[in-house]
């Protein structure tokens, strides 16, 4: 039982720790203008971890099945999952500078492979893996003091909470969900794919829009790169606190469900 969690925490720490440094190519992307080259692969990023984040619900059906007499043990499994998801955003704000600029370079690069494959398979080798270390760069205390929430929306750091919440525990709590179910537990089970199809609508109506609005007028110098920096650095501290809040949503998320689902 304990590979099957230490397994999808693992799973979870890489999705969350991937998706959190996309931000770091959009920037890169920026400060080289070639946005656009950027865009794609962070598209890529999120494609796959996106739908990683589907297969979490296959992953921890095992987990299930041997808790779900015991709700409590299966709530605490959860929520050490759902640590892996802070331990995996709080790691990719950490490694934020750094990973600006190995995406310079990796954006460098695919524009001379001028493909994907190619640039796996001329970037992979020991040799360059251990030049790596030399583009790493410690965060400097400065800045936290530049991340202050004046002057960006504070709606669009309070969304991203709740979506990054919703998108953390929608497919746990549907599990959850199907464990207190007497009769619809099928049902709650599978509402994780509309929760998280949810979370993913508000994503890109409500927050991607406001990220473009904002690059456009960097990209044209009606504002100073700082400003784009500050709303990543606010962005990614809002995705940490939204995997907080899933610890919190959790158990009445999974009520919800199972109370929803009696009415379908």
């Amino acid at each position: 039982m304990f590979q099957q969690i230490l397994l999808v925490s693992i799973c979870t720490f890489i999705v969350h720790f991937s998706e959190t440094l996309t931000y770091s190519l959009r920037l890169a992307g920026v400060r080289l203008g070639k946005l656009a080259v950027a865009i794609s692969l962070t598209g890529i990023i999120l494609l796959i971890s996106r739908t990683a984040n589907m297969l979490q619900a296959p992953l921890t059906g095992k987990i299930v099945d041997v808790s779900k007499d015991s709700p409590g043990d299966l709530v605490m499994q959860f929520r050490m999952i759902i640590s892996a998801a802070s331990l995996g955003t709080l790691a990719a704000i950490l490694l934020f500078p750094s990973a600006v600029f190995l995406s310079k370079r990796i954006i460098a690069h695919l524009e001379v492979t001028g493909s994907l494959p190619q640039l796996l398979i001329q970037s992979v080798s020991i040799r360059k893996l251990k030049n790596a270390r030399f583009h790493l760069r410690v965060p400097k205390k400065d800045m936290l003091s530049r991340l202050r929430i004046g002057g960006i929306p504070k709606r669009l750091f309070l969304l991203n909470i709740i979506v990054t919440a919703i998108y953390t525990v929608g497919v746990l709590a549907a599990l959850l969900a199907a464990t207190y179910s007497t009769g619809s537990s099928i049902a709650a089970s599978q509402s994780s794919g509309l929760i998280n199809g949810m979370a993913t609508i508000l994503l890109t109506i409500l927050i991607d829009p406001q990220i473009g609005l904002l690059t456009d007028k960097v990209l044209k110098g009606e504002k100073e790169i700082a400003a784009l920096n500050k709303v990543f650095g606010l962005l990614m501290i809002s995705r940490l606190l939204g995997t907080i809040l899933a610890q919190l949503l959790l158990v009445p998320s999974a009520h919800w469900i199972n109370l929803m689902v009696q009415y379908i």
